[in-house]
């Protein structure tokens, strides 16, 4: 599982360090790819081909399907780390999640998240406060009592 929050900076030649805690659990090949909520995303090679069989068998005849899988899957590259364990960030993801400096990594279970500084800041400040309600609507009685 991918978790912990990290802090980083793309350099001048737009690559960002990949936290070690995070790069020995993804191994030596990555997939870096447009996410949701205009933050980059990035999966283990074992990962995305379990994404990529779901998308095949999604119907191609409806719309919804078609339009996600040109999304997600038109800005899909695949990195290897570097000797500083850095990855190269092509210039339609950077603009997409407008991370041009300051970055937030997070782990989200099975998938690294890359942030803006900006855009996290403002995700964590608009949700902060609805934490408590959030995990209420999501988790049963039983299971909310676990957490």
């Amino acid at each position: 599982m991918l978790m912990g929050e990290y802090r980083h900076n793309i350099d001048d030649k737009k690559r960002l360090v990949i936290p070690s805690k995070f790069r020995s659990e993804l191994g030596d090949e990555v997939v870096l790819t447009r996410g949701l909520d205009k933050c980059l995303f990035i999966y283990s090679k074992a990962e995305w081909n379990k994404i990529v069989d779901k998308l095949k068998n999604l119907p191609f005849t409806r719309k919804d399907a078609r339009n996600f899988t040109r999304f997600f899957l038109s800005g899909a590259t695949v990195c290897e780390f570097d000797q500083s364990g850095r990855i190269s960030i092509t210039s339609p993801l950077i603009e997409y999640a407008d991370v041009t400096k300051e970055c937030v990594i997070i782990g989200a279970n099975d998938r690294l998240e890359i942030w803006s500084k900006e855009s996290w800041d403002s995700f964590m400040d608009d949700n902060i406060d609805n934490f408590s309600d959030i995990a209420e609507n999501l988790f049963t009685e039983g299971d909310y009592n676990a957490l």
